[in-house]
């Protein structure tokens, strides 16, 4: 007998069909602007104080740090790589910075100058250091996660060695001097939110609008492919891990005149933030695909949950990294079998 002939879907049944990853997809993309909504009105009712502007402008100003790196960190993951080692990075290039411009403050005679020569170092070592990161896991051919594991004990240790296991501080002077970069305000937002927002446009142009971004989409969801595309892989690799390290360098470069000083505990769990504020943003822990917008609200929204914490007593502060900890795996698991 002949083979009966396929029946084909109905529009109709098409239609259903597609719509639900389509849903489904919505929903991972939206969730996120969600989840910090709901946390915003939570807050508001847990604590009236949660709702004013010079709480909401602390809030952004603590998110700038963690933020700026994200966006770096996006670059990677989607890229199909991680890095463990941002927080001990950012704590070495605050101690060489701080070491430097104090070196720097009596030869030049301007602590003005000497603060804009430690900002060039400090942007020097990031890319030094990412580009370190690059170069072993693409022509050493080892793996991000060993890479990384392994820089995260040398830098933190470094730090420690030049510091005798104390604090590196910033003379007075140069204190002065550099106090604006994290003090100051312009139009009423703090600087380290405007230059955020300088960071997170340019990361979302570069990864959305141009060739770079597309070959680093590419190798994320097939490096094989990419390769048959004739796309440079280990070229993009290592401008991945580069331009993560200039975001690191910037994000300390704001960091340091907070506190004025560097020490072993300086950058302690940044690593775990960055990685759950681009998870949380719909990023595919896989790679392949991600977004920079998403980035963004994932920082705030973990700057919300610590500021909550902060400000009620629902549960210790001392448990906000466990918090994260734990978002993290829940939203991995929720990705599971996602590319």
């Amino acid at each position: 007998m002949p083979p009966e002939p396929a029946v084909k879907p109905s529009p109709e049944a098409a239609h259903r069909a597609e719509a639900v990853p389509r849903w489904t997809e919505r929903l991972q993309r939206f969730g996120p602007v969600l989840g910090l909504v709901l946390l915003c009105v939570a807050g508001t009712a847990l604590n009236s104080d949660f709702a004013t502007l010079d709480n909401a402008m602390n809030v952004l100003t603590r998110t700038a740090f963690i933020g700026i790196i994200a966006v770096g960190m996006c670059f990677v993951i989607i890229s199909g790589g991680i890095d463990l080692s941002v927080g001990s990075m950012a704590a070495l290039i605050a101690g060489a910075v701080i070491m430097f411009i104090n070196a720097m403050g009596p030869v030049t005679g301007s602590p003005v100058l000497a603060v804009a020569l430690g900002a060039g170092l400090a942007l020097l070592l990031g890319a030094v250091f990412g580009l370190a990161h690059g170069l072993l896991i693409t022509k050493g051919r080892i793996e991000p996660f060993i890479v990384t594991l392994g820089t995260l004990g040398i830098f933190r240790a470094y730090l420690t060695y030049f510091s005798n296991g104390g604090a590196i501080t910033l003379d007075n002077d140069l204190a002065d001097a550099y106090a604006p970069v994290y003090y100051a305000s312009l139009a009423g937002v703090p600087v380290p939110v405007w230059v955020f927002l300088a960071v997170a446009v340019a990361g979302a142009v570069i990864l959305n609008r141009t060739a770079f971004g597309r070959y680093v989409q590419a190798i994320g969801s097939n490096e094989q492919v990419a390769r048959y595309a004739a796309v440079h892989v280990d070229r993009v690799k290592m401008l991945t891990y580069v331009l993560l390290g200039l975001c690191v360098g910037v994000a300390t470069l704001l960091y340091v005149p907070r506190l004025g000083s560097a020490s072993p505990t300086t950058g302690l769990l940044w690593e775990l933030e960055a990685i759950a504020a681009v998870i949380i943003g719909g990023t595919v822990l896989k790679g392949g695909a991600g977004s920079i917008v998403g980035t963004v609200i994932g920082a705030i929204l973990l700057s919300v949950i610590s500021n909550i914490l902060n400000l009620t007593s629902i549960i210790s502060v001392y448990l906000n990294a466990a918090v994260q900890g734990f978002v993290i795996i829940i939203v991995a698991f929720l990705q599971r079998g996602r590319r």
